[in-house]
Formats: structure tokens, C-alpha cells, sequence
């Protein structure tokens, strides 16, 4: 075999290999994936061993991946971890930005002898930085963290700036700078980003509830982003910029847990992202730190001011807001590692040529920069680790404190599959509902009647099982699938509430067949009588991702059941999952105590308690306005519980003359066991 490679088939094998095993090695040595990737890119360049050449695929692999780690940043931000701590974030976001500006201009000035404009594009590489330990903070369940949301709401202030700077100097090469180039430039950007954040949410929205088939929703998303990009680009600005806002918009649109998050994280960190970096590794010429030592001298001033600058940054944001010394240890760990903005500014850097034949950044800076990746992740991975080590340990103590009897607690979600039309829905409704670190704890469930059995029966039911596997397998979620004969429905559904220790259960509402057939059917209130766990009956006009609000009635007296805190962190969840804002109705002893609860979970700043004076449930629901796009919650009760309400008699009456087509999921709270006590009502009861 020749060398370089040129057939594509062994091209494609050899990149394979290295996306296979380089996460397998370097997981071993404790170094970040990353570093891996551009490493194999060394070696195999024609720098390195020349095994192959970096030909078109790279070079068109290699822009979609930056495209992608762009896009990914903005889709996986947390805005409303940037909204819980905006102010603070902003001060950390622009110390972290303006420190490394000012020492990365000095540094590159007197002691590279670089021009200013170099000077400015390298120190904004250093402002820059990608929160490579994040999977770290999230392996140790501490996304809540202060420290955490700081640096987040951070990264969002400094990495748009550090963008704006690249992108700026990228146009200034492009055409002629004057002052109608500049106002040119701001109209058309704000034209363009303006299109961009209110346009493509309406898109993405309309096209979510239309199509649900996933090959076309994730295509519809990439198409998007190099839409977004390719506007930017024609725009005079870097198209990452435009990548980066498209992710940003379609936070809102796209759960953290759905299968469409997890296709775009596979594709991009299984394909794009990994060829971009070997890519980027092809270009580096290791021997240049052999020859001269030039390239070692900016290596190691490039490292050294781009740690000093961040630790600085987290330095002084401890001080200003009395923070403790782990605290500024996460926002250091997580703020040090440079990688996606960096790498994009030193190859764009690298690609201008100025008017006296040099690059803006040369050779010297783009084999610097690998150094400095390599030493900034590492650096980065071990601080966070430390501080999270430490976090965790103290959580779990406080923890253990307030709350010594649910440490045993396991969550278990059951959804019955007897309709395939509302499977996907109500799948996706657990998904968003259920606890994000476990990947488990769903369970599917098929009925088959005892005395209408039928091979076609038991086909139809194993395909709707594997149906709800498959849609929850796509967000990673494992399923358990339980395929049952029973006496009825109703009977199989308690009797695996009892055998697999279920938690919850998710039910569509009852479709009524006929004028006399009643508004729940027969099924719920069957259900309801044989269990005592919390039920929710849904019914659902779009899909749960394009959904825009939650509103929720909550009765008087409803702090007073078992289930109160459990549903209350289902609905916050589903809210912070889906970026919308949730609004509870509540008397004012009710609405207090869900402000208490609401306050420890991640949509506090989500959620609006409006406190109703004392009057009947029924007058509270018929007064209600909710919007097409919204999600009504109505919090019913079983009949005997404390919050129990005769009006609850008329909720179907109430339902259709008012929310016949509204979005509409009415919840059971969780109750005490009450099977087995003798009531005075019922003294013979199951004696």
C-alpha cells in the first residue's frame, strides 16, 4: 500500500480506528478525548508518519464539525441556570473576558512581538473557553451548584464576545473597513441575528408538531444551523456565530433528555466533531518545536497567560461575591480548558493572509495552540474533579441530614401501550418528567385480556412495546418491557404496579366511543380505586418539546398529601426540561408551601405562584384562560383525601365546555396505602 492513503474506503477505515481507540487509550491515561483526536491527527498527518493527507473530506468533515461544536455549545447551555444567576454570571463573564484580553495583548505585544490585531485575535482565544470537565459536574449530579451556574452564564457572556472579536477581524479582511462598512456590517448582523432568535423558534415549533419522524426533525435541525451559519457568513461575520445563535434559540425546543438531544450529540461526538479534530491535528507540524524555539517560546507563553488570565477571573469573582475557595476552584476548573471557540479563531487566524504576505497567526501559534489545549484541558480536568469530589461529598452529608428516609428511593414510571397513537407522547412525557441521571426507570406495559386472547393481540402488543423501547432507547433510557395476560386491563396494570414496585403511572385519557360512554371511561377510575400511587392522564394536542407554558390548579389542602412534593418536582422538572415558564394557582397555605419546595429545584426562576382567594374548585377552573400552546394541569384527588373536593364530580363537565381541545394532563397525587384500613362508612371493607 502507497502512503498518503488516497482510496476513500481505507481513508474512512483509518479514521474509524483512530475515533475507536483513541477515547479507549487516552481514558486510560486520565487525558480528555479531545487531546486524542488531534494527537492521532499528528501522527497520521503528513507532518507525522504521512499515512494520510489532509484531502477535501477533511477539509469539508473538519468545517461541519466546527459548525457543530459551535451549534452544540449553544444547544446544551442552560439559559435558565444564566438566568438564576445573571448579574453574577455577567461579572464573572466579563472578568474572564477582559483579563485574558488585557495580559494576552500585553504578552503577545512585548514578549512575541506580535502587530495589535494579532495580539487582539490571540488574547480573545484565550478569553474564550469550552467547558470540556462539564460531563464531570454532571457525573456527580452538581448542575445546581452556584459555582456551576455562574460559570455557565459566564462561558455564554465571554464566548458571544470572544466571537464578535474573531468575527470582526475575519471581516475587516474581506473587504474594504470604513465607516460604511461598519454600519453595513451592525445592520445586516442585526438584521440577521434578529431573524434568527425570533424567526427560527416559530420554524422549528411548527415543523416539531407537524412531523414527528426523527430522520426528518434532525435534519431539519442541521439544515438550520448551516442556514444560520451561511446567513451569518454572507452577513461579514464568522459563520460559527450563526451556528452558535441557532443552537442557543433551539434550547427551548430540544430536551436535554429526548431522543433528538441524543441523535445530534451521537452524530456530532461519534462522526463530525472527531474528524474535525483529527483534521485540525493534520495541519500542526510537530517538528517546528524541534527546530526553532520559537514555536516553545509562544507554546509556553500562550499556557501560561491563558491559566493565569481564568484563574484570575475566578479569583476576583470569589472575592466579589464572598464565595468559598471550592467554589473558585470549579469556576477555575471549569473556565481553564480551551478547545471549540479556540481552535476556530487559530485556524481562521491561521487562513488570513495580510497585506504583507504573513499570516495573521502563524505557524508558531497554531502548533502553540495544541500545547496549550493539551495542558489547559488536563489542567482543567483535574481541578474539577477535585472540587467536585468535594461538593459531592459535602451534599451528601447535608443531604443524609434533611432527608435520611429517601435515600432508598427509586423512581419507576409506568406507561401503558394499549393505543400506538399517544405511545410516543406519553413516552416523551416520562422522559421529561423523570430523574435526567438515571438512565433507567421506565416501564412499558402491554395487557392482553384473559378471555379474548389472540396471537394477533399479543403481536400488536409486543410491537408497541418495542415501539416505547425504541423512542426511549433514542434518548438513552433503557425500558422495561412487560408483556402480561390479565382478567382486563385495569387488573394488569395495578398487579404491575404491585410486582415492579411502580412510583407512577402516565395514562392517556379515555377516548369516549360513544354519546353514553363516560368522559374517563371505565379504565381510570378502576385504576384509581386498585392503587394508591400517583397517576397522570394526559391528553395531548402537540408534541411535549413544542409546548410553551404550564399552568397548574392546585386545590385547597393539597400540601396535606403524601404525593404533594412528588408532583410538584415532576412539573418542575418537565418545566426546566423544556425551558417554559410554570404557573401554580393556589390558595395562599397551599401556595407558600409549593413556593418552598419550588425554591430547591432547577425551575425556581421558572415559576410563578399566583395566590387565588378562597372560593369552589369548580368557579376556579371554569375562570382560567389558558393558551393553545400551553400545557393545563388540573391537580384532582382521589375520593376520601384530605384535598378531596365534590367538584371533582363535575371536572369532565367543566373539561369540555372549556379545554375541549387545550393540552390537558390531570394528576392524582400519591396517597397513604389506605387498603387493608376499616373505615366507619365501610366497616366490612376487606374483612
Amino acid at each position: 500500500m502507497d502512503f498518503p492513503v488516497t482510496d476513500p474506503i481505507w481513508i474512512f477505515f483509518i479514521v474509524l480506528i483512530i475515533i475507536l481507540f483513541a477515547p479507549i487509550i487516552l481514558g486510560k491515561l486520565k487525558i480528555p478525548h479531545i487531546i486524542g483526536m488531534i494527537l492521532a491527527g499528528i501522527l497520521i498527518g503528513e507532518h507525522g508518519l504521512n499515512i494520510l493527507e489532509r484531502d477535501s473530506s477533511f477539509e469539508l468533515f473538519g468545517q461541519v464539525g466546527l459548525y457543530y461544536i459551535m451549534f452544540l455549545a449553544g444547544l446544551e447551555m442552560d439559559m435558565e441556570d444564566f438566568r438564576k444567576n445573571k448579574v453574577k454570571g455577567l461579572v464573572f463573564g466579563l472578568l474572564t473576558f477582559i483579563i485574558p484580553m488585557v495580559l494576552g495583548i500585553w504578552t503577545s505585544v512585548s514578549l512575541l512581538g506580535f502587530s495589535m490585531v494579532s495580539s487582539i485575535l490571540l488574547a480573545s482565544m484565550y478569553a474564550s473557553h469550552t467547558l470540556v470537565a462539564y460531563p464531570i459536574v454532571s457525573r456527580y449530579g452538581l448542575s445546581r451548584q452556584r459555582s456551576v451556574n455562574i460559570t455557565i452564564g459566564g462561558t455564554a457572556v465571554t464566548v458571544t464576545l470572544a466571537l464578535v472579536i474573531l468575527a470582526v477581524i475575519s471581516g475587516m479582511y474581506k473587504g474594504t473597513v470604513d465607516s460604511l462598512y461598519w454600519i453595513s456590517l451592525v445592520v445586516k448582523v442585526a438584521l440577521l441575528s434578529f431573524a434568527i432568535v425570533f424567526l427560527v423558534p416559530v420554524l422549528g415549533r411548527w415543523f416539531f408538531r407537524k412531523y414527528d419522524d426523527a430522520v426528518m426533525q434532525f435534519i431539519f435541525v442541521l439544515a438550520l444551523v448551516f442556514l444560520g451559519g451561511g446567513l451569518m457568513s454572507l452577513a461579514g461575520m464568522e459563520g460559527i456565530l450563526g451556528a452558535f445563535l441557532v443552537g442557543m434559540v433551539l434550547n427551548k425546543l430540544v430536551p436535554k433528555v429526548s431522543p433528538l438531544m441524543n441523535r445530534l450529540e451521537f452524530v456530532g461526538n461519534a462522526l463530525f466533531i472527531p474528524y474535525f479534530l483529527i483534521g485540525v491535528g493534520m495541519i500542526i507540524d510537530v517538528r517546528s518545536f524541534v527546530a526553532g524555539g520559537e514555536a516553545m517560546k509562544v507554546a509556553i507563553v500562550m499556557t501560561v497567560v491563558a491559566t493565569l488570565s481564568k484563574w484570575l477571573a475566578a479569583f476576583f469573582t470569589q472575592k466579589i461575591y464572598r464565595m468559598s475557595g471550592n467554589e473558585r476552584k470549579m469556576m477555575f476548573g471549569l473556565s481553564n480548558a480551551q478547545a471549540a471557540a479556540t481552535l476556530a479563531a487559530v485556524l481562521i487566524g491561521h487562513e488570513i493572509i495580510m497585506e504583507n504576505g504573513e499570516r495573521l497567526l502563524n505557524d508558531d501559534v497554531l502548533n502553540g495552540t495544541v500545547i496549550m489545549i493539551l495542558f489547559t484541558c488536563v489542567i482543567s480536568t483535574i481541578e474539577t474533579e477535585r472540587a467536585s469530589r468535594r461538593f459531592a461529598m459535602e451534599e451528601k452529608t447535608s443531604s443524609a441530614r434533611r432527608n435520611p428516609e429517601q435515600s432508598g428511593n427509586r423512581e419507576k414510571i409506568l406507561i401503558p401501550v394499549a393505543n400506538p397513537d399517544t405511545i410516543e407522547n406519553l413516552i416523551n412525557l416520562a422522559l421529561v418528567i423523570k430523574d435526567p441521571k438515571r438512565k433507567d426507570g421506565i416501564v412499558a406495559l402491554s395487557v392482553i385480556n384473559d378471555e379474548s386472547s389472540s396471537d394477533t393481540g399479543e403481536s400488536a402488543g409486543r410491537k408497541s412495546l418495542e415501539k416505547a423501547a425504541m423512542i426511549a432507547s433514542a434518548a438513552d433510557v433503557r425500558t422495561d418491557m412487560v408483556c402480561r395476560y390479565d382478567i382486563n386491563i385495569a387488573s394488569g396494570i395495578v398487579h404491575t404496579i404491585k410486582e415492579k414496585d411502580i412510583t407512577d403511572l402516565v395514562i392517556g385519557l379515555h377516548r369516549k366511543s360513544s354519546f353514553l360512554d363516560s368522559f374517563f371511561g371505565s379504565l381510570t377510575g378502576s385504576i384509581l380505586k386498585g392503587t394508591c400511587r400517583e397517576v397522570m392522564v394526559v391528553r395531548l394536542m402537540m408534541p411535549v418539546n413544542t409546548l410553551k407554558g404550564i399552568t397548574v390548579a392546585v386545590p385547597a389542602l393539597a400540601e396535606f398529601e403524601t404525593g404533594f412534593s412528588r408532583w410538584i418536582l415532576h412539573l418542575c422538572r418537565m418545566a426546566a426540561q423544556l425551558g417554559c415558564r410554570i404557573h401554580f394557582l393556589a390558595e395562599e397555605d397551599t401556595a407558600a408551601r409549593i413556593r418552598d419546595i419550588v425554591d430547591k429545584t432547577d425551575a425556581r426562576t421558572l415559576a410563578g405562584i399566583g395566590i387565588e382567594e378562597k372560593k369552589p374548585f369548580a368557579d376556579k377552573i371554569s375562570a382560567m384562560k389558558v393558551r393553545h400552546e400551553h400545557l393545563l394541569v388540573i391537580v384532582s384527588a382521589r375520593y376520601g383525601s384530605v384535598s378531596y373536593d365534590p367538584a371533582f364530580d363535575r371536572l369532565p363537565a367543566l373539561i369540555n365546555k372549556s379545554f375541549s381541545s387545550a393540552n390537558l394532563l390531570i394528576l392524582y397525587p400519591e396517597q397513604i396505602d389506605q387498603q387493608g384500613m376499616v373505615f366507619f362508612a365501610d366497616p366490612r371493607r376487606n374483612t
